[in-house]
């Protein structure tokens, strides 16, 4: 088992540091519920999850690119600043897929993930308080094989990788 990396702010849950680059890029967290909760979520109040895969779509421009905002997202003592957060701190991360790529392809993944079979968009606006999309949270029974997701984004999005070691 490898053990846990420390960052400023909080510890995280065993990211696979070598696994995670700087560059910018979209990504898609995976996290798992094993028991159905009720939790505030910031402006969206108060919202039901249901045991499951929860899918978050997003983008990592800034400073620190796929690295910082995964590593973000997988700490356990943050400010409260996003929707995922919220969920973050509840749920178990399984796994990230993420493309190193200078566009942003997270509305387009967001539509091709709620878009696949067994998909359901949980918490309208979830993540997408910035856009048109109806959310960039999606929750799955089972999740779909990241061959199924890259068929469904193809041919737009380059160089789809899977990172399994995101936490211990």
């Amino acid at each position: 088992m490898v053990p846990p990396a420390v960052e400023r702010g909080g510890a995280t849950r065993n990211p696979d540091r070598a696994a995670l680059r700087t560059k910018p890029g979209t990504y898609v967290l995976w996290l798992q519920l094993g028991t159905s909760l009720r939790l505030p979520v910031g402006g969206l109040g108060p919202v039901e999850f249901l045991v499951g895969h929860y899918a978050y779509v997003g983008s990592a421009f800034g400073p620190g690119g796929i690295a910082a905002r995964l590593g973000r997202h997988l700490r356990t003592n943050k400010c409260r600043r996003w929707h995922v957060d919220h969920l973050s701190g509840v749920a178990r991360p399984r796994a990230a897929w993420v493309s190193y790529d200078a566009t942003r392809y997270e509305h387009r993944w967001a539509a091709a993930l709620a878009a696949l079979p067994g998909a359901r968009v949980p918490v309208a606006g979830f993540g997408a308080s910035d856009c048109r999309c109806p959310s960039h949270l999606i929750w799955f029974r089972r999740p779909p094989s990241l061959r199924r997701f890259r068929a469904a984004c193809a041919p737009d999005t380059p160089g789809i990788h899977a990172i399994t070691r995101i936490c211990g």
